[in-house]
């Protein structure tokens, strides 16, 4: 049997990638995993989180699934990414999607653009149907500065393992995102070590790439990579 890890972000929860999983888990017969990182089940539950902790709690998830397994899978978003790609040089994993991988975080031009929709949609009495705005209130106001300093140590931490990674790698990166910026996946395609890499970039998309408006071409790429055969074969 083969398995698929995904791993969620910074402040974030499992639905950040359920999508993905479960178009996955649909087209497979596959052993999907999804577990919510220390301090991210409820409101306030980050305060006093160490950044190992995230790693850990993925770390056993993995270990998990290899026992399970015969051939394993990480798919990683934002933050999730960074501790994907650490865990890929530890454990023997077979192949390796980073979703809005993390290795550097906040595209002023596009926060720009993105408060200047929420100001547009404020005066027009219509910010509860911004996106952006509905998506990332509660995350603004309910996150310990602490703990955004936990995830900038994690990033800092798993950084240097990336020249070390040698499997295939999958980098996904929408062209409007405006947590991570575009020279992320540019970093991270130039620096990990792998000899088979791609560069997917999803035009329409911002940061939460699985509920993007491009998630059909996104999940077409990860079934190539993947080799979903079940996928390609309902598109032919």
């Amino acid at each position: 049997m083969k398995g698929c890890l995904f791993i969620h972000g910074f402040t974030g929860a499992p639905d950040e990638v359920v999508p993905l999983a479960e178009f996955v888990k649909e087209h497979t017969k596959w052993d999907i995993r999804i577990p919510c990182l220390p301090g991210h089940d409820q409101p306030g539950a980050l305060r006093g989180v160490a950044f190992q902790r995230w790693i850990e709690c993925a770390e056993n998830e993995l270990a998990d699934l290899l026992e399970a397994c015969e051939e394993v899978y990480i798919a990683g978003f934002s933050m999730g990414g960074m501790i994907a790609s650490y865990l890929a040089t530890k454990y023997p994993v077979k192949k390796l999607v980073l979703l809005s991988a993390a290795a550097y975080y906040v595209n002023p031009r596009q926060v720009i653009k993105d408060i200047r929709l929420v100001i547009e949609d404020g005066m027009k009495g219509t910010l509860n149907e911004n996106e952006v705005y509905l998506r990332y209130r509660k995350k603004i106001t309910e996150t310990p500065i602490l703990s955004t300093l936990q995830f900038r140590k994690l990033v800092k931490y798993t950084k240097p393992r990336l020249p070390e990674i040698t499997i295939p790698v999958l980098i996904v990166q929408g062209e409007c995102d405006g947590i991570v910026p575009m020279k992320s996946a540019h970093y991270l395609y130039r620096t990990i070590g792998s000899k088979e890499k791609k560069l997917c970039f999803l035009p329409a998309s911002t940061h939460l790439v699985c509920h993007g408006e491009d998630f059909e071409e996104l999940a077409k790429e990860t079934a190539a990579f993947l080799g979903i055969r079940q996928y390609e074969t309902e598109k032919v």
